[in-house]
């Protein structure tokens, strides 16, 4: 009764008087009193032994003893072989340690202190049992796992085949026999090559063979025209005329001591230049007959006229190989035919004939005298 009348007085007046400096100071020591009382038993609790805490205290020493027999085991390991250390280890690592659970593999190298001391401060909070199914489980990802880690990676065209298998992989004489096929094509009925780059034709042979055609132009014929011209003094108004007539004629004249007309530069000109031919569409290959008998003589040097002739080649290759394939389809005289057939039929005897394969080999031959042409001097 007594207590309870100090906690009323408590109450009482600390809400009256709230600045009083004195009034506080007896709320304090009264709630002192009280938080004593209340609290006994947990400020008795550093001069109380618990059987809890001597079976806490008794288990930390147990975990102490554990870490300091795991650190004389690493330093005794690590002094025996520095060598051979991770092969005599890996063979049995839990007959040197009876008494722990821990996964000490000797792949884990310099890692396996910190590691072990963390599964041991985990044992504390967590029944035996379960770390024990835990460590074993944890050893059996890592066996796994690790034999993965040594192997090597993989080259760049595995990873194409397993991830990208149906990338398209098509050699370069593929390519050439699919434009002479458009090229038939385009000689029977000769809107196809437009509808192909307009993008009216979707179908999937269309597309291949407009890959085809693309693949001609920019990686086979572009680069090494480019790279001609930008090893040579030739002036920009006889690269425009060499593009533009189909065909070329060079022969030897008298030579005469002037200026090239295709560099501008002091030489001893003995080649005339004899361009002709109609100008055409260099996709389409449609012919503009404005102008066709037009003709252009140039006088060169030795070198000038020898770059003009690999390039003229190959600047018109492909629209010297559609001429060909317009004159097998004009010579072939079968009518009432389908498109299809026709093409089919005359693809197959220009192939079993060597045909294609020829024209393929004198692009091969225009390349390659395009790859090794001298710098200009």
């Amino acid at each position: 009764g007594k207590r309870k009348s100090w906690s009323t007085c408590v109450m009482y007046d600390s809400d009256e008087s709230e600045g009083s400096d004195i009034l506080v100071r007896k709320v304090a020591a009264k709630r002192r009193c009280i938080m004593d009382d209340d609290e006994s038993s947990e400020e008795r609790q550093p001069d109380e032994t618990s059987p809890a805490e001597n079976v806490s205290t008794s288990r930390k020493q147990k975990v102490l003893a554990k870490l300091k027999e795991l650190v004389r085991q690493s330093a005794a390991r690590r002094c025996r072989s520095s060598a051979n250390c991770e092969d005599s280890n890996s063979e049995a690592p839990t007959e040197e340690e009876p008494l722990c659970q821990l996964p000490l593999t000797p792949s884990e190298g310099s890692e396996t202190d910190s590691s072990s001391i963390k599964d041991f401060i985990v044992e504390e909070e967590e029944d035996n049992d379960d770390d024990d199914d835990d460590i074993d489980n944890t050893e059996h990802v890592k066996s796994e796992n690790w034999p993965h880690q040594k192997q090597p990676n993989p080259s760049n065209s595995e990873l194409l085949a397993r991830y990208i298998p149906q990338l398209p992989r098509c050699d370069h004489y593929v390519h050439f026999k699919r434009i002479v096929k458009a090229f038939l094509i385009n000689a029977i009925d000769d809107t196809f090559l437009s509808s192909l780059y307009d993008g009216t034709r979707q179908k999937k042979y269309a597309q291949e063979m407009l890959l085809s055609l693309h693949y001609l132009d920019d990686r086979f014929i572009q680069p090494r025209l480019e790279n001609l011209i930008c090893r040579s003094r030739w002036k920009d108004r006889y690269k425009e005329r060499v593009d533009c007539y189909p065909d070329v004629h060079i022969s030897l004249k008298n030579t005469k001591n002037m200026s090239c007309q295709a560099c501008e530069m002091k030489r001893y000109c003995k080649f005339s230049v004899l361009l002709s031919g109609k100008l055409y569409n260099s996709k389409t290959l449609e012919v503009d007959h404005f102008m066709s008998d037009d003709k252009q003589v140039l006088k060169v040097g030795l070198v000038c006229a020898n770059r003009t002739r690999v390039y003229h080649n190959l600047k018109h290759f492909k629209y010297k190989l559609y001429m060909d394939c317009s004159s097998v389809a004009e010579l072939d005289g079968v009518l009432d035919e389908p498109v299809k057939d026709t093409v089919e039929r005359l693809f197959s005897h220009l192939e079993e004939s060597g045909w294609i394969q020829k024209k393929y080999n004198d692009l091969e031959d225009y390349m390659e005298d395009a790859d090794s042409f001298q710098e200009e001097k």
